[in-house]
């Protein structure tokens, strides 16, 4: 069985984990009626659109 011949050093090893731990940004999208900006594939929590459909009603805080 293969071994390492010597304990691998803090800055190597940190050095190979350093982009895999990275996390990526979501994609956000603007709405195309109010322009806020969304996660993808999701109903708008501004004005509760889809697909250029409204499927929530979003109720004001007047």
């Amino acid at each position: 069985m293969a071994v390492p011949k010597r304990k691998t050093s803090k800055a190597r090893r940190d050095k190979r984990r350093s982009s895999v731990w990275k996390l990526d940004q979501p994609g956000m999208t603007k709405c195309p009626k109010c322009g806020e900006y969304n996660l993808t594939h999701r109903v708008c929590s501004k004005c509760g659109t889809y697909g250029g459909k409204e499927v929530l009603e979003i109720k004001s805080e007047d």
